[in-house]
């Protein structure tokens, strides 16, 4: 091949290639534009908006959202929405931020059957939704498949609630036996360890002293908050000098004093007081006004509610001490409340639902009715319940309705800051932007 022909051929082989790539580059915009346009910014339109800051509520609002985020909230005349965007009409409704239950366990039963597995995960992850509890924090249950559905929750297609986990609850008698459970539990990368001090109404020797010295500052060295399961005001006051950093309980036995205060502001702890909790251990004793409650029904199935009307459970709960114990327990644990949330201590609202008997997502909503009747005001409860628990929790990304958070939301009939029950009032729940599927 002469010199012209071999020059020739190089300019017939770059014209190719240059043709082929071109080809592709427009074969491939094609694509992106086509997947581009399938993604569309989807509005809320003509709802009064909660949007969990404590700000005023905003009147005939807008909320965008936009692959699983929220890209814009506010007033009509403030927000603009893009041409193109899907419109969902929610006229006169109320939407408030996904509630954060800062305190259950997730898939330790069914119905009145105790029992930790995947299926049981599954089912309450999807039960909590439905009654737009969004976010969960479980503070022990089982390990690794928590684990496996908190790892796959940042996404844009969720449509289930969201999981921070604790793992194993730490026991043991030995700096070695708790470390061993740490160990483990640091292995799965938990959010949270927890801890029990309490002696279950005498029953039960506490952990001591050294050991849950050890537990808080091993887990602080690994980078881990720490949750105390407590029933005294003397265990309160010594686990929150240990370093703890989270409540999980109301105190019971006492009124709280001025020096746990002060120790709860300056240490900047939080305080959960799930109220509900010592309410399931007596109230079984008769029949709850509940098992009527259309809202109640809807996720309970009818061999649950006979299980528990059965005579027989009835009379051994209502003669039960300890089920009295807690029944004489539950004005206490309200009045503390009241003083530590006046006093500015921080409050996450918690239940300890999910075992047994403490029903996922029903219970939250009878939680938050009682904080208001325990005298915080239904805003209070409503921050205690979404940006305020996010925010002293370090929950990335949930807890109030503002731009770059997950769209992680509840559209209301009625107004919560009106009526507390009207948390009640559910038209749809949303996270991730995704509309979350009625039970099948």
């Amino acid at each position: 091949m002469n010199s012209k022909s071999k020059a020739l051929s190089k300019k017939l082989y770059r014209f190719t290639m240059m043709t082929l790539a071109t080809t592709i580059c427009l074969l491939g915009c094609r694509q992106n534009s086509s997947s581009q346009s399938q993604i569309k910014v989807t509005a809320f339109v003509g709802a009064n908006i909660i949007d969990g800051t404590g700000a005023e509520i905003i009147k005939d609002g807008v909320l965008l959202v936009d692959q699983g985020k929220i890209v814009g909230v506010g007033t009509k005349d403030a927000v603009t929405i893009p041409k193109g965007a899907s419109i969902v009409e929610v006229n006169g409704k109320t939407i408030m931020p996904g509630i954060i239950d800062a305190h259950c366990h997730v898939g330790v039963s069914s119905g009145m059957q105790s029992g930790y597995s995947r299926e049981n995960v599954v089912n309450h992850l999807n039960t909590y939704a439905r009654y737009g509890i969004t976010t969960l924090v479980s503070l022990g249950d089982g390990t690794g498949i928590s684990a496996e559905f908190r790892n796959a929750q940042n996404v844009h297609t969720l449509d289930r609630s969201r999981l921070f986990i604790a793992g194993e609850v730490i026991s043991g008698n030995t700096k070695g036996d708790v470390r061993e459970i740490i160990d483990h539990n640091d292995s799965l990368k938990v959010d949270f360890m927890k801890i029990r001090v309490d002696d279950v109404l005498g029953t039960s020797p506490k952990m001591a002293e050294d050991i849950y010295k050890t537990v808080i500052d091993y887990s602080h060295e690994l980078g881990y908050r720490v949750a105390s399961h407590i029933f005294y005001l003397e265990d309160a006051k010594n686990v929150v000098w240990a370093g703890t950093d989270y409540i999980a309980h109301s105190v019971r036995d006492t009124l709280v004093d001025e020096e746990f205060i002060k120790l709860m502001k300056e240490n900047k702890v939080y305080y959960s007081p799930t109220l509900m909790r010592e309410v399931s251990t007596f109230v079984f004793g008769g029949e709850p006004d509940y098992f009527t409650d259309s809202f109640f029904t809807k996720e309970v199935d009818a061999a649950t509610i006979a299980e528990l009307r059965s005579p027989e459970r009835m009379e051994s709960i209502a003669n039960s001490a300890s089920a009295q114990a807690y029944k004489e327990a539950l004005p206490t644990a309200m009045k503390n409340l009241k003083l530590l949330s006046d006093a500015g201590v921080p409050i996450v609202m918690g239940t300890d639902s999910g075992p047994a008997g403490r029903f996922p997502g029903y219970f939250e909503h009878l939680e938050m009715e009682m904080m208001v009747d325990a005298g915080m005001s239904p805003m209070e409860v409503i921050m205690a319940s979404t940006e305020n628990t996010a925010k002293v929790m370090k929950l990335e990304g949930v807890g109030s309705l503002e731009e770059g958070k997950w769209a992680d939301f509840i559209v209301l009939d009625k107004n919560p800051l009106e009526d507390m029950a009207n948390t009640r009032t559910i038209s749809s729940v949303w996270i991730a932007g995704n509309k979350v599927p009625d039970k099948k």
